[in-house]
């Protein structure tokens, strides 16, 4: 009776177990029974349905630099900045090198006439021009003038070398400078040249010279009294040829001169100018 009350209880208990297992959905467990190995996990859920956010959490530490990063590409050029304060001058700096040249300006507006200039250099003589039509005759002025006599106010001059004769009686066309006693040729032609010395206490001795050649000589010896050497010639100059009277010896130079009634006289003229220089010169007025 006991046996059969203790299997009935069993049997009770048992089927009690089981039942309760199924209704909460476990696997069936006896509790007498020993537990098995547990079993492989089971397949993952699906995802329930989010919750309601959480209150928002207090801000956390700040963490640690990181590593400095690799440097970035050279980012675009921002906004220019307002012009600063202007600073003091600085120094001069060297002089840079010359630019090029820039393009020309246009032109300005023309300015007024300046001052006239200099007299520029004589220019070559031009062509000849057109016969014009004949003229009035001015013979007279084609006739060259040249004529000079001059006297002496000192006495006993210098031997070899110009005798200065500064009394000017006349001197057409000023061919005669009575400050270096010679006479220059402006004219081409013959000429006549004289003179007349009145000499005392010396003998004299006195030429006519042409460009440094003696033409004509004349000596006069002292006889105690006054006495006059005179000398005449006519011969032919070109331009720039020069005449004058020399003492050519030594201490033969008795030329004595005394404005109150004694003069010694040195004269020349044109006979005639050379008819080639009178067509040249007709040509030229014409």
């Amino acid at each position: 009776m006991l046996v059969l009350i203790g299997i009935i209880s069993v049997f009770n208990c048992i089927s009690g177990q089981t039942l309760e297992s199924k209704w909460k959905g476990n696997p069936p467990r006896y509790i007498c029974s020993v537990p098995g190995l547990p079993g492989p996990p089971g397949h993952p859920g699906s995802n329930g349905a989010a919750g309601p956010h959480g209150r928002i959490g207090l801000p956390g530490r700040d963490g640690r630099d990181g590593r400095k990063g690799e440097k970035g590409e050279k980012g675009d050029p921002g906004l220019r900045g307002k012009a600063g304060p202007a600073g003091k001058i600085g120094g001069r700096g060297d002089r840079g090198p010359v630019g090029k040249r820039g393009p020309n300006g246009t032109g300005g507006e023309k300015g007024f006439v300046g001052p006239a200039g200099p007299p520029g250099e004589k220019g070559d003589k031009g062509n000849r021009g057109i016969p014009g039509k004949p003229g009035i005759c001015k013979c007279g002025s084609l006739v060259p003038k040249s004529a000079f006599s001059v006297g002496i106010t000192t006495s006993y001059p210098v031997e070899l070398t110009p005798i200065k004769f500064n009394k000017v009686l006349f001197n057409e066309g000023e061919h005669y400078n009575p400050n270096t006693g010679k006479f220059i040729c402006a004219y081409p032609g013959i000429y006549y040249f004289s003179y007349d010395i009145t000499l005392a206490n010396k003998h004299l001795a006195i030429g006519l010279v042409q460009n440094g050649q003696y033409r004509i000589k004349t000596f006069d010896a002292n006889t105690g009294n006054h006495d006059v050497a005179s000398g005449s010639t006519v011969m032919y100059l070109n331009p720039e040829d020069e005449v004058w009277l020399e003492i050519f010896f030594t201490d033969q130079n008795g030329l004595f001169s005394d404005p109150s009634w004694a003069d010694s006289l040195f004269s020349g003229f044109l006979l005639y100018a050379d008819t080639n220089y009178l067509d040249a010169l007709s040509e030229d007025y014409a």
